[in-house]
């Protein structure tokens, strides 16, 4: 549960979100918003599915009045705003609703710009900002030129290769059995992916939390798996957590919109308990895994369920994880 509030406060953010769910006009409530809420009341609120239906719509000044902390209130915002997207589209009235709670709570993230510049059709910019801000949030990632290339800073060895550094990922293949070094070794030759270092290979500052957070949180790299990964680091990591990962994937694998050629573009793949699962999940850990100061080598000999013990990473049942 991510938001432990007084009752008297979900049942206003549950309001508030209805609200947004009704914006787009006289369709009434579409099922994936409503699934969406419903999602968000037992994940994120600890409250009975059911609720979100018996619930009615709050205004911003209704939810403000309601609000106990900046953080609470950053969340709720953060929660309307996916909901204006779970039915796979960018509409102007939900996202000029959402605005319209965000000044009510004195909220202003850069995420909200960028969803109102893609739904006054400003795509190409919105889609620059989320790009920009994604490289930006993995802090040993270099991301000189990003502006000119959207991809070169993510594929730094296809000009100048580091055997040495390829040779120190490939060696964790020697760490025991159960351990996170070797999980993270199998995840990456299972899948065929190439080490930092390999003129193939991601940058290491991007590839190993990035992978790490795979390893660690059982998300596959499926479009779904990729999903709930970037929200899983969203909710971890608080470096532009909307801007930088929740919004790429969603704008890439719900939305269709293309960002980059290493994302592609697919649409469908928001799945609502699995999305709140995984953002439930990413803010429960104690450790920051994509922070600056994190030590994935330290790291690489502790075995692997030591460490999401240790980093109080919660359990997944099966069906939620992709």
């Amino acid at each position: 549960m991510i938001l432990r509030v007084p009752r008297p406060q979900s049942d206003a953010i549950l309001g508030a979100m209805r609200a947004i769910a009704l914006a787009h006009g006289e369709e009434g409530v579409a099922d994936a918003d409503r699934q969406t809420i419903a999602a968000a009341a037992q994940i994120v609120l600890g409250r009975d599915p059911g609720d979100a239906d018996s619930v009615t719509p709050r205004d911003p000044q209704q939810l403000a009045a309601t609000m106990l902390s900046p953080d609470d209130a950053r969340q709720a915002i953060r929660m309307l705003a996916v909901l204006s997207l779970a039915d796979g589209r960018v509409d102007a009235g939900k996202t000029a609703l959402v605005q319209q709670f965000a000044d009510a709570l004195g909220v202003d993230e850069e995420y909200l710009r960028i969803l109102a510049e893609t739904a006054a059709g400003e795509v190409a910019q919105a889609a620059a900002c989320i790009v920009r801000k994604n490289a930006e949030s993995f802090p040993h990632l270099n991301t000189t030129g990003i502006d000119h290339d959207a991809i070169a800073p993510f594929l730094p060895y296809r000009e100048a290769p580091d055997a040495q550094l390829e040779a120190r990922y490939s060696a964790l293949g020697e760490l025991p059995h159960g351990s996170f070094g070797r999980a993270f070794h199998e995840h990456f030759v299972s899948h065929g992916f190439a080490f930092p270092g390999n003129p193939a290979g991601l940058a290491e500052g991007f590839t190993t939390p990035h992978d790490s957070s795979h390893v660690l949180s059982g998300y596959s790299t499926s479009q779904l798996g990729e999903l709930c990964v970037s929200t899983f680091i969203g909710a971890m990591h608080p470096d532009h957590p909307m801007s930088a990962e929740v919004l790429p994937v969603l704008f890439s694998w719900h939305l269709g919109i293309h960002l980059n050629d290493i994302a592609g573009a697919a649409t469908g793949y928001f799945e609502p308990r699995r999305f709140w699962t995984a953002w439930d999940r990413g803010a429960a850990m104690s450790t920051d895994i994509v922070a600056a100061d994190w030590d994935f080598w330290g790291a690489t000999e502790v075995g692997l369920d030591e460490l999401r013990a240790q980093y109080d990473l919660p359990p997944a049942a099966a069906e939620l994880l992709a």
